[in-house]
């Protein structure tokens, strides 16, 4: 069971392991909990310093900060480790500690354990569980509900304590916060399943196992078609013609035509089945879903997905660092495919299986690939053996460079051809060729973590980094 406040009480050692958002906030949690208790941080070298800082101005009483490795930050020390989710459950070295008696949680487990009767919608899958996430916290704020959007988006749990209670939780949780999570959220969403951090899970089958347990024993489960779902709730499908479901240009429900796809704020059919599932998850929580749809209209696409920075000397860039899967490339790629594009891969290299990417793109090449990153030279043979044009580049910046030469090499043939009038190409985003940073792969240890990626693609292309949006509406509003 998750450690709740009595059972962090009753702990009489206590460390938070994790020095980045969500040990923040689990440190500070446990502060306000019990002000003089002593905690212990276990952090990475490089995070030593700036983590006692926070400890001094944030955490006030007292805290021992310790670095990973360290004799003093050995496991069997403490009787309770609050670990942050990027931490995997399975090393051998939490292995070896829960023999030995030390209990494991997380901000997420203490958080669900003390609010067992919050009204919760969570939301989980391989990709776009933040896109859907957004979209259901948007729409029930526009319906008047006071909406918390919280979790793996960008806000831990263990924060929204110091805010005022909302009418709804909606939270994302990525397989990481769901491996060890045993909760009964009212509404539970699944937006896909696909391969995916097997480094974190060491199999496909645990990771599937660690993703559908948020399944089952919610009140009401939204999941595609196709998906066998074991669930002690009522289930609801959608994409399915009898619920709602993409059905050529149109979203419908129940077999009517509810809403264009040429009027939604988010690029792709793959964010119209995010619509298609967030929209369901509402249904099943008891709202008027159909009675939401015109809130649509200014709801604000999340950074770093689709995102297009701008149109400069005929090429529009495109942001979609968020992408660390295969799949999640194609999605990205099937946006564009039709128009001169480069694409931007790479990262690191987690051991997904590309083979169906690549036939994808060997049946409609881009102009080019530029692969980067630490599976860049991996991914490159197995696209020139399908004959797709790519090339291999020591980093981001150099992949880019190369992007936008080809992009305006392709540009100036074109104009060209055409007597010097690139028919509009450079005049607005739809005819403009595409540079296309969908990479496929995680960021690490390139950056640490897709937005910075993101703002370093932003500047190679010259943009400027600063002027991409935060995540909007996080915490309750």
């Amino acid at each position: 069971m998750p450690a709740s406040g009595a059972d962090l009480a009753a702990a009489t050692s206590v460390a938070v392991w994790g020095g980045g958002r969500e040990g923040r906030a689990a440190l500070a949690a446990l502060r306000r909990r019990d002000p003089d208790r002593a905690l212990h941080w276990i952090v990475t070298a490089a995070e030593l310093e700036p983590c006692r800082q926070f400890a001094v101005d944030a955490v006030p009483g007292p805290v021992t900060v310790h670095a990973e490795g360290a004799a003093d930050a050995m496991l069997g020390h403490f009787d309770l480790v609050v670990k942050s989710p990027g931490i995997s459950l399975y090393r051998p070295d939490i292995v070896a500690a829960r023999h030995a008696g030390t209990r494991f949680t997380s901000g997420s487990a203490i958080w669900f354990a003390d609010h067992a009767q919050a009204r919760t919608i969570c939301v989980t899958g391989t990709k776009g569980k933040s896109t859907t996430a957004a979209l259901i916290a948007h729409l029930l704020r526009g319906g008047g509900q006071r909406v918390a959007l919280a979790g793996n988006i960008g806000r831990p749990l263990l924060d929204l304590e110091l805010e005022a209670e909302p009418d709804w939780h909606v939270i994302e949780l990525s397989s990481y916060q769901s491996a060890d999570l045993d909760i009964a959220p009212g509404v539970a969403v699944l937006t896909n399943l696909v391969e995916e951090h097997l480094d974190w899970h060491g199999s496909l089958e645990r990771y599937r196992h660690d993703k559908l347990r948020l399944l089952a024993r919610a009140a009401a489960v939204v999941a595609p078609d196709g998906i066998a779902v074991q669930t002690t709730g009522r289930l609801h499908r959608f994409d399915v013609a009898e619920g709602w479901q993409v059905a050529g240009a149109q979203i419908r429900f129940a077999g009517q035509d509810r809403l264009s796809i040429a009027n939604l704020p988010l690029p792709g059919r793959h964010n119209a089945v995010n619509l298609c599932a967030a929209l369901t998850a509402i249904d099943a929580a008891g709202v008027d879903a159909a009675a939401l749809l015109p809130q649509l209209a200014g709801f604000q696409p999340l950074p770093h997905r689709l995102q297009e920075l701008g149109l400069r000397e005929g090429i529009v860039a495109v942001n979609d660092s968020i992408a660390t899967t295969p799949a999640a490339m194609l999605a990205a790629w099937q946006c564009y495919r039709d128009r001169p594009l480069v694409l931007v891969v790479g990262g690191h290299d987690r051991g997904l299986d590309w083979s169906a990417a690549v036939q994808a793109l060997a049946r409609q090449p881009p102009l080019r690939v530029c692969a980067q990153g630490a599976n860049g030279v991996r991914i490159a043979a197995l696209l020139r053996e399908a004959g797709v044009p790519v090339s291999v580049h020591d980093d981001l910046a150099a992949a880019v460079r190369e992007g936008q030469a080809v992009l305006t090499q392709h540009l100036r043939r074109a104009s060209l051809a055409h007597g010097g009038d690139a028919g509009g190409a450079a005049g607005n985003n739809h005819n403009a060729g595409v540079l296309l940073l969908s990479p496929g792969a995680p960021s690490f240890p390139q950056f640490s973590d897709y937005t910075a990626r993101g703002r370093a693609f932003a500047a190679a292309a010259g943009y400027d980094p600063a002027g991409i949006a935060q995540m909007q509406g996080l915490g309750v509003a």
